[in-house]
């Protein structure tokens, strides 16, 4: 009898000691667990939001002939989804202005003409980002490359007209589609930021940015207010700065393709 009473006792005693140790090891358990998703997570960066900043301008029968030469600003957000380290789907939608003056272009007949015209776009984009060499995210350590942007735009611009050489407000916007053809360089800060500057022509599909070729217009069809090159669509661009913030999972363990 005594012998069982002294057996109860130790088995007291040591019942506090079991659900210690297994406490114990469920912590360190899930305390390895943890550690590893979080781990994963902040290594493994496949999505991308940002902004863009730069300035815009146009290409077309007013203005300057120079390719690049921001004459306003241009503003926006930018989207990615890094599929692989080659190439990534990408969205954006960006605000810009730009001011084309005949008196500041190097041809003598702009000169002469001393025409003004100013024009406002909202475009939204999709397409893909190649980068040039391997850019992988999932990985420590710098993260640099050239790329190239390209797919299908949709914008919004004024639809105006030049009567009399002065700049007529219709009223009236319309809409078109572009084809943006980008060249960029990107390069990560640090884990979460990626800083980029890209130069994006656009080839529009319409001839009235400059208010050159007003065929839609009701008074197109009374007066010849058409001028320039009717025979050529006009082009915008858009350089500047993108800073995206990077997030999300890799879509494999041990890869990224």
């Amino acid at each position: 009898m005594l012998f069982i009473k002294i057996e109860r006792f130790r088995g007291a005693i040591q019942l506090p000691r079991l659900l210690y140790l297994q406490t114990l090891e469920y912590m360190k358990k899930y305390l390895f667990i943890a550690l590893s998703i979080c781990t994963f997570v902040v290594s493994a960066q496949t999505y991308e939001i940002g902004a863009f900043a730069g300035g815009a301008n146009n290409i077309g029968d007013v203005g300057r002939t120079n390719f690049i030469l921001p004459s306003d600003i241009a503003f926006g957000g930018v989207f990615k989804w890094n599929k692989s380290k080659r190439y990534a789907w990408r969205a954006s939608v960006i605000h810009g202005k730009f001011k084309a003056v005949d008196a500041k272009s190097s041809i003598a007949s702009r000169q002469q003409r001393n025409y003004v015209v100013g024009n406002s776009i909202l475009e939204a984009s999709l397409g893909l980002e190649w980068n040039f060499v391997d850019y992988n995210l999932h990985k420590l350590g710098p993260a640099m490359t050239p790329y190239l942007y390209t797919g299908l735009t949709y914008f919004r611009y004024d639809y105006n007209y030049f009567d009399v050489g002065q700049l007529q407000n219709s009223n009236q916007k319309d809409g078109s589609l572009a084809i943006p053809m980008v060249l960029g360089v990107k390069k990560r800060l640090n884990q979460f930021l990626i800083l980029g500057f890209e130069i994006g022509a656009r080839y529009t599909f319409t001839d009235n940015l400059d208010a050159n070729n007003p065929v839609d217009l009701p008074v197109a069809q009374q007066f010849n207010v058409t001028f320039g090159n009717i025979n050529s669509d006009d082009w915008y661009v858009f350089s500047g700065f993108t800073l995206t913030y990077t997030f999300g999972r890799k879509p494999c363990m041990d890869c990224f393709e």
